[in-house]
């Protein structure tokens, strides 16, 4: 199991870069075309799908490398029993929200999946909502690991602590 975790997580991060990649390519493409008087707006199309699935494969591989943007104020002054409160509250209500975000996501991808994408035909606009919900399951999966590493580190529940590259450490 922990081999076919690591090679997704691997996955990931080429299909990541990869989409980065392309949408910064179609761009570009899309503005040299224009310049030249040959406008090619199916590009700017494309790299708005590129993105949606980047910016949520991007999300999950910053969280899992806890390298999101985080503001703390309140809790870095809070007694260490708040603190770990206050870390249990953020990860149950991560959960509660990918939760709803996987669900709303699966039913816009249902919705959406007789609309075509930018009017090219027999490409469904659900291959662009599809990234909601994926991306969601994604940092799901993260955050439920987090929440076990954390459970684990504390004592609450056996189990082996989080290895330095697993899920909440900086492999992957």
């Amino acid at each position: 199991m922990q081999k076919l975790y690591a090679f997704a997580l691997r996955l990931e991060a080429v299909l990541a870069g990869t989409f980065l990649l392309l949408m910064v390519a179609l761009i570009f493409t899309g503005g040299v075309a224009r310049m030249l008087h040959h406008p090619l707006n199916w590009t700017i199309d494309l790299a708005t799908c590129f993105f949606a699935w980047a910016a949520f494969l991007c999300a999950d591989i910053a969280w899992r490398r806890d390298a999101l943007v985080a503001i703390d104020l309140l809790g870095e002054r809070a007694p260490a029993r708040l603190r770990q409160a206050l870390a249990y509250a953020n990860l149950v209500i991560l959960t509660a929200f990918l939760g709803y975000v996987i669900y709303a996501g699966a039913v816009l991808s249902w919705v959406s999946r007789a609309r075509s994408f930018q009017g090219i035909p027999e490409v469904s606009y659900s291959w662009v909502t599809m990234s909601l919900p994926v991306g969601g399951l994604l940092l799901l999966v993260t955050t439920l690991l987090k929440l076990r590493d954390r459970l684990r580190a504390d004592g609450l529940v056996r189990g082996a602590p989080a290895s330095p590259g697993g899920p909440s450490g900086r492999g992957g």
